[in-house]
């Protein structure tokens, strides 16, 4: 299980098992990827769409896809809407999206975006829930907070942004809600026993009585518990973002099983590693495991001038050069490779990478990078579980109220 402590972040990192996701967004992470030969432009709101990306990545062997969202329009702008007409604007819900894949696929994790400052951990408890049970223990769930005045205007409950420390305290509350409804219902609550007419055990339902500074929620679900008991929840940190980073690292090491830090090199991705293991220790949790990706946005071509030469035609399309807050990796697959193997030794255990266009990088990882990763034996040749914990290493665990009588 390719799970670090601290003092393992070293060269043994290499006999550990490399785990891959894929983020989707749209035509891709450059802003001019839909207009590239092979993005279909005009299927991006269609179930047939997000079906064809996921099937490609799970012939890829790849542990999850993630799925971005947001409550308010893409923009390139930090403070509103930039009302731009040349770029993807407008996304299909990210937890109905996975829903909807969940029955086309057998083996690939299903991750969601969900913002965590505009919606109530109840519903979000209940859908992720859902998620699995139509997957059958493939869910997981990404939470971001929102610090964005334009977003919190579609809902007029409150002033927004939040301090830094208030809304990422918010969202490790929400996720903390998140987990208890999801235990509420013990694994034999569901009897259905036709002949005597009982079809659920109210004493392995549990009231869960959060009361915090942000929610206060009695509970049960109305989900049963999900098949993998808890759905895996991950959230991302930017390093030199959120102040210097500290708020969003501190919700990965409490809250989360995977994290994802944006970072521009190996000793930025050491550092953020250190960082978050260090709070993670502070909060009395080492022993507990946790998966650290670092994301990468990828151009991969053939060789390293073709992928050159792509992404340049890609920024006179969109007018500027492509930023990222993360690495912009840009060459082979076999150099891609490399940078992942020197990277491992900070102590990743993966990569979500993030495909420049989608309808050319995303066969790229699944057809290139995976295949020179198999070649050097640090990459899957089947799937060898059928939940996403299973494909992670984590056990599934036993719910907290479960040996406990109903209040």
């Amino acid at each position: 299980m390719s799970v670090f402590p601290p003092e393992s972040a070293s060269t043994s990192a290499f006999s550990e098992p490399l785990h891959l996701a894929v983020a989707l967004d749209g035509a891709g992470w450059h802003p001019a990827a839909w207009r590239e030969p092979g993005a279909r432009p005009g299927e991006l709101f269609t179930a047939r769409y997000w079906a064809d990306a996921v099937a490609e990545a799970e012939a890829g062997l790849l542990d999850f896809v993630t799925f971005e969202d947001a409550l308010a329009l893409q923009s390139s702008l930090a403070d509103g809407p930039d009302e731009r007409t040349d770029q993807v604007r407008g996304r299909l819900d990210a937890v109905l999206t996975a829903a909807r894949v969940a029955p086309l696929t057998r083996h690939i994790g299903l991750v969601p975006t969900v913002t965590a400052t505009h919606t109530e951990p109840f519903h979000i408890s209940k859908a992720i829930a859902t998620l699995d049970h139509v997957s059958r223990g493939r869910a997981g769930l990404r939470i971001q907070v929102s610090q964005l005045a334009y977003e919190e205007q579609h809902f007029g409950r409150r002033a927004v942004p939040l301090p830094d420390a208030e809304s990422y305290e918010e969202a490790a509350d929400h996720i903390e809600v998140i987990r208890r409804l999801w235990d509420s219902w013990d694994d034999d609550a569901e009897i259905r026993d036709v002949a005597t007419g009982r079809f659920v055990d109210r004493d392995r339902l549990h009231y869960i009585d959060f009361e915090g500074r942000h929610f206060s929620v009695r509970g049960p679900s109305i989900t049963p518990r999900p098949p993998q008991g808890q759905p895996v929840v991950t959230a991302a940190g930017v390093a030199g973002a959120f102040g210097d980073g500290t708020a969003a690292y501190g919700l990965i090491a409490r809250s989360t099983d995977v994290g994802y830090v944006a970072v521009r090199d190996a000793d930025g991705a050491r550092a953020a590693v250190t960082e978050i293991r260090q709070a993670r220790g502070s909060a009395g949790l080492s022993a507990q495991p946790l998966h650290l990706f670092a994301d990468i946005t990828v151009f991969l071509d053939e060789d390293a001038p073709a992928a050159e030469a792509r992404r340049s035609r890609l920024d006179a399309l969109a007018g500027a050069a492509y930023t990222s807050d993360t690495t912009i990796f840009t060459g082979t697959s076999a150099q891609l490779a490399d940078l992942l193997q020197d990277w491992r030794t900070a102590g990743l255990s993966g990569f979500r990478l993030r495909p420049g266009v989608l309808a050319h990088d995303l066969p790229a990882i699944t057809r290139g990078l995976v295949p020179e990763l198999q070649r050097r034996g640090v990459f899957r040749r089947a799937y060898e579980a059928d939940t996403l914990r299973g494909l992670l290493g984590l056990e599934r665990p036993v719910g907290r109220y479960a040996a406990h009588p109903a209040a």
